[in-house]
């Protein structure tokens, strides 16, 4: 095996592992091996829904799924692609739409999903709202534990957000982490959910490879 076969197959592991944890905390949860399949089910989720929300995630960006419903007649709520008029009304639509779409920036081999909640609306649609909700991640994303969720948004998806969206901290300069009071700072929230809520339909999907940040 070359290096990129050998990293494919510790990913492969953890994230296989990690449905298991994620099933023993009372969600959905499924593995897939690569993005074309985690596609497929995506879009299977999609047809039935009237009305589709998207949390900002690039990962699910990568899927496409905005552009293959576009002409679809569905009301699709997505922030990201609407003039900052609109956002406030898109990102009300994200907590009432039928399908929720989004990622999480670091689950736990324990189970546990954990974000950067850069508006706060991620956290509220995946725990209030929709009526179903899909967290897709790749499985670079699995860590061993809370603590080490945190060091990954703080070191790596927090300064790659920031450059991202063309904002004015340290951090978008270094690339580093510079534990900041910048009014742009965006690692401010986190959201932590350890167990699924009651009364919400989650499913968290997983891929072998890895997707997104």
């Amino acid at each position: 095996m070359n290096r990129v076969d050998l990293g494919l197959w510790q990913l492969e592991l953890r994230a296989k592992k990690c449905v298991e944890a994620l099933r023993k905390n009372g969600f959905d949860a499924e593995y897939f091996p690569g993005p074309d399949q985690v596609r497929e089910r995506v879009l299977r989720e999609c047809v039935t829904a009237g009305s589709i929300g998207f949390g900002g995630s690039m990962t699910v960006a990568e899927l496409g799924i905005h552009d293959a419903f576009r002409e679809s007649g569905k009301r699709l709520f997505d922030h990201g692609r609407v003039p900052q008029g609109e956002k406030a009304g898109a990102r009300l639509g994200q907590l009432t739409c039928d399908l929720f779409l989004t990622s999480t920036n670091a689950v736990t081999l324990t189970g546990v999903l954990v974000n950067l909640d850069m508006n706060g609306n991620r956290t509220n649609a995946m725990t209030f709202g929709p009526k179903k909700i899909l967290v897709v991640a790749g499985a670079q994303k699995v860590v061993a534990d809370v603590e080490a969720a945190v060091r990954r948004i703080k070191t790596y998806v927090a300064p790659r957000n920031t450059k991202r969206l063309h904002l004015k901290t340290p951090c978008a300069v270094t690339g580093f982490c510079e534990d900041c009071d910048s009014p742009q700072r965006i690692c401010r929230v986190y959201s932590m959910i350890e167990r699924k809520p009651p009364h919400s339909d989650i499913t968290v999907l997983l891929c072998g490879e890895p997707m997104g940040l």
